[in-house]
């Protein structure tokens, strides 16, 4: 008696490779030997073009468009499913949205195996303890209905404006944890994203008072290979129902995903530095479409992008009234804003220390410690002819010369030939007296200690962070991100040189000060405890008006009017090719075949790159992605030079 073959499988398997034309499913036979442990979402090993490359199985078939001629899998590198079909989906998804290869996006949401972690007992995770009454979330019109929609299932999406207030109506993590705690309780698995380690310490201890410790795994960079992947395996087998993360963990395989959430939404941390540089706002928003969930994002202001979702309908918006949150946040200034201040400081508005600041600074310090924002790190960043204000440059290369303290007085310092030796002489008046227009953290720290000088001072940057300060008068002058906490909150803040961050030469300046500035208000203790903020700058300037009215939304309604009558996202797509002249010119001549797509160059950045900015409508996007992306397969498969794509650029100049 003769037993019939067994039937032909087929593995669909996506390979490790990032070039553009072999961005597609590739078809191998399995072997006998491996068909118990091959499943989709393993990983396996296969020859690819003559070599052997690791890749995962997205499907199993019997049939092939290659036919017979198929070459058999390696080996299956493991039977654990790393992948599931949601994730490998979204990734799909995200690389169609971006204009990148699925390849770039796979290796940001599966980290890299450890077989020694993979081959370990499991770890047992408690379930999440019952938490407490919510208290923050509620305090919102519309947050008690948003908790009880993840209560019950429901996908709502919604944008949370917090107010930023050292108190709990300015308690996100808390908040995250109340809604994390209604999706759980419903059943469902939750994914809460935030853009650096600080903020995924200050979560964590939020959801271990709530949910009690080991409930939960958290995803970041800053693990280990064996603790990351140690995680990941946990979500992945549905060992959790609760995952924390910086920004890739936005892709974490959690089973049954009931509601995913992003702090700080318009932090550029959350904006992937690698090809195809997707943000984990937009993949959050494509994960919650994909798989239906709930879907939160938040932070003390709000960008143009999420203003757009929600006067589309597709956000729900959860924000206090302005008046609601002037009664609850700091009370926020403007230095010399006033006839009577400018009578008793005349040079107010053209100091940078104005009288106004040092009286901010001592009562805040009769009540506790003092934070100074200054936007610059260092000791002095640049240095101008005091005669003719032209910027100090080094007399051998011409680049800009910083100014660093010295023993005696500002000792000149260029970036490649090191100290400027001698006298230094403007190259065009020759005048030798300088003057600093921008003065770092470290030259204010000495100022400012001078003034106050039985108060301690302490300084944080990013090379030299402080965590947190304690409740006592100090002065603490931090960069901006570098602020450290205080364990009762500020007295009181000053923003000095709001210039700086306002006079970038990006689209998105005002919007990213108003978030840091934001940022600095959610330090402060409430107005009820005396806390202020005392900004320095343009009085009419809008962000700073936003400020003094705690109206983020009000700002983005603006900032989204002004993009739509500019033609700037999020009104609009906006794609960027760089490389070479030709390989430009290329991009330039398929772009000009798409309907409905505006051309902005090439212009040349230098020698060798060029930039082309191609403008279209959000409805038209896809048809000009697909474009390019043929464009960048077709140059990838003659070997020719190729080009970074970047969609709707963090950085718009």
């Amino acid at each position: 008696m003769t037993t019939s073959p067994e039937p032909r499988l087929i593995a669909q398997v996506a390979v490790d490779v990032s070039l553009p034309h072999l961005d597609r499913v590739f078809d191998y036979e399995v072997p006998a030997k491996d068909r118990d442990a091959v499943a989709p979402g393993v990983r396996v090993r296969v020859r690819f073009a003559g070599k052997l490359r690791d890749g995962f199985v997205l499907g199993l078939t019997d049939t092939s468009d290659a036919g017979d001629k198929l070459r058999p899998l390696e080996r299956v590198l493991s039977p654990e499913v790393v992948l599931t079909p949601p994730v490998a989906a979204l990734c799909r998804r995200v690389a169609d949205h971006y204009g990148g290869t699925l390849g770039d996006v796979l290796r940001m949401a599966v980290p890299t195996r450890h077989a020694a972690t993979e081959s370990a007992s499991p770890v047992a995770y408690p379930e999440p303890g019952t938490p407490p009454a919510p208290v923050v979330l509620p305090l919102y019109p519309g947050g008690s209905e948003f908790l009880g929609a993840l209560g019950e299932g429901r996908p709502l999406r919604a944008a949370w404006t917090a107010v930023p207030v050292a108190a709990p109506p300015g308690d996100w993590a808390a908040g995250f944890a109340e809604a994390a705690g209604a999706t759980v309780a419903s059943g469902r698995g939750v994914v809460l994203v935030v853009p650096d380690a600080a903020a995924l310490a200050v979560l964590a201890s939020a959801c271990t008072e709530a949910f009690g410790a080991g409930s939960f795994v958290t995803l970041s960079a800053d693990l280990g290979p064996a603790a990351r992947y140690r995680a990941f395996l946990a979500a992945v087998r549905g060992g959790v129902r609760l995952v924390l993360g910086t920004r890739n963990a936005v892709y974490a395989p959690v089973p049954d995903l009931g509601l995913i959430a992003v702090w700080d939404e318009g932090n550029d941390s959350l904006a992937e530095p690698r090809a195809p540089y997707p943000h984990a706002r937009e993949v959050a928003a494509l994960r919650a479409a994909e798989q239906h969930c709930a879907l939160l994002i938040a932070g003390y202001a709000r960008t143009a992008e999420t203003q757009a979702l929600v006067e589309r309908g597709w956000l729900v918006p959860l924000v206090l009234p302005p008046a609601e949150a002037r009664r609850i946040a700091p009370v926020v200034r403007i230095a010399s804003d006033t006839d009577w201040a400018l009578e008793r400081d005349p040079a107010a508005r053209a100091a940078r220390l104005p009288h106004d600041v040092f009286a901010a600074i001592r009562q805040g310090l009769t009540q506790g410690p003092v934070l100074v924002q200054v936007p610059r790190a260092g000791y002095v960043s640049t240095v101008a002819c005091e005669a003719c204000r032209a910027t100090a440059r080094c007399p051998r290369c011409s680049r800009l010369l910083r100014g660093e303290a010295g023993d005696a007085a500002l000792r000149l310092t260029c970036a490649l030939c090191g100290p400027v030796g001698g006298g230094w002489a403007c190259s065009e008046c020759g005048g030798r007296r300088l003057r600093a227009p921008r003065v770092g953290v470290r030259r204010t720290a000495e100022e400012l200690g001078k003034a106050f000088p039985q108060t301690r001072v302490i300084e944080s940057w990013s090379g030299r962070l402080v965590a947190s300060v304690p409740d006592e008068p100090a002065l603490v002058l931090a960069t901006p991100g570098a602020e450290p906490t205080a364990d009762q909150g500020y007295a009181a803040a000053v923003l000095l040189d709001t210039w700086l961050l306002l006079n970038r030469a990006d689209l998105r300046a005002a919007e990213e000060a108003l978030r840091r500035w934001t940022g600095v208000c959610a330090l402060v203790r409430p107005a009820d405890r005396g806390g202020t903020v005392m900004a320095v700058g343009e009085a009419d300037a809008r962000a700073l008006q936003a400020l003094v009215r705690l109206d983020p939304v009000g700002f983005a309604e603006r900032e989204l009017a002004d993009r739509r009558a500019a033609g700037f996202p999020p009104a609009a797509k906006l794609v960027v090719v760089e490389g070479s002249r030709q390989a430009v010119d290329a991009f330039d001549s398929v772009a000009a075949a798409v309907p409905q797509v505006e051309r902005f160059g090439p212009l040349a950045l230098d020698e060798e790159h060029w930039r082309l900015s191609l403008r279209t409508t959000p409805a038209r996007a896809s048809d000009l992605l697909s474009a390019l992306r043929a464009e960048a397969g077709r140059r990838s498969s003659a070997k020719e030079s190729a080009v970074r794509i970047t969609v709707d650029p963090q950085e718009i100049d």
